[in-house]
C-alpha cells in the first residue's frame, strides 16, 4: 500500500468515525435530553380564587374549597411537593401543585389516575386522563381539570414521562 493509499483510508476511516460519533451525539441529545438534568424550570402561578370558607359538598372549611390533597412520594425520581383539587366558584375544578421540586426530564404529562399511590413506577401509563404537559419542575402550578371529570373515579396524581413510560412521581388524592 503506497503513503498516498494509506492517507486516503486514513481519512475515510476518520471521517466516517467522526459523522457517527456526531450522529451518535444528535441522536442522545435528541431522545434521552440530558440537558434537562440541570437545566431547572420554575414555575409560580398564583392559587386560582375559591369560593368563600363555608363549607360545602366536597369541601371543608379549613381548606377551603379543597376537594381532595396529598403529598407526592418519588417514583423514578425523587420528587416532593403537595397536590390539592380545588372547587372553584363557577363549579369548576382545577388541580393545584405547590412546592414542587422534582427533576426535569423530556414529555413529562400530569396524569390524574384510577390506581392508587401505592404502585410502581411503570404503573401508571393507563387508566388515567391527562391534565397537560408539566409546566415545570420546580414551584407552584395550576391545571384545569375538564368538566364531567368524575373525580371519585381518579385516586392519585402521577408526573408520568411519555418518552420512557415512567412515573417520577405520584400523590394520593385524598379526600
Amino acid at each position: 500500500m503506497s503513503v498516498r493509499s494509506y492517507a486516503r483510508a486514513h481519512r475515510v476511516i476518520v471521517t466516517t468515525v467522526a459523522l457517527l460519533a456526531i450522529g451518535l451525539v444528535v441522536f442522545v441529545a435528541y431522545w434521552f435530553q440530558p440537558q434537562k438534568l440541570i437545566l431547572e424550570r420554575t414555575v409560580n402561578e398564583a392559587a386560582p380564587l375559591t369560593s368563600s370558607p363555608t363549607p360545602t359538598a366536597g369541601t371543608s372549611a379549613a381548606t377551603g374549597g379543597d376537594v381532595a390533597s396529598g403529598r407526592f412520594r418519588s417514583l423514578e425520581h425523587r420528587t416532593t411537593g403537595t397536590v390539592r383539587v380545588i372547587a372553584l366558584p363557577d363549579g369548576g375544578r382545577v388541580l393545584r401543585i405547590e412546592n414542587l421540586d422534582t427533576s426535569n426530564g423530556p414529555d413529562l404529562r400530569v396524569y390524574l389516575s384510577e390506581l392508587p399511590a401505592t404502585f410502581g413506577l411503570h404503573d401508571y401509563g393507563e387508566r388515567y386522563v391527562e391534565l397537560g404537559k408539566l409546566k415545570g419542575n420546580r414551584g407552584d402550578q395550576n391545571y384545569a381539570i375538564p368538566a364531567g371529570t368524575d373525580l371519585l373515579k381518579y385516586r392519585s396524581l402521577v408526573i408520568w414521562c411519555v418518552r420512557f413510560k415512567v412515573g417520577f412521581a405520584v400523590a394520593p388524592l385524598d379526600r
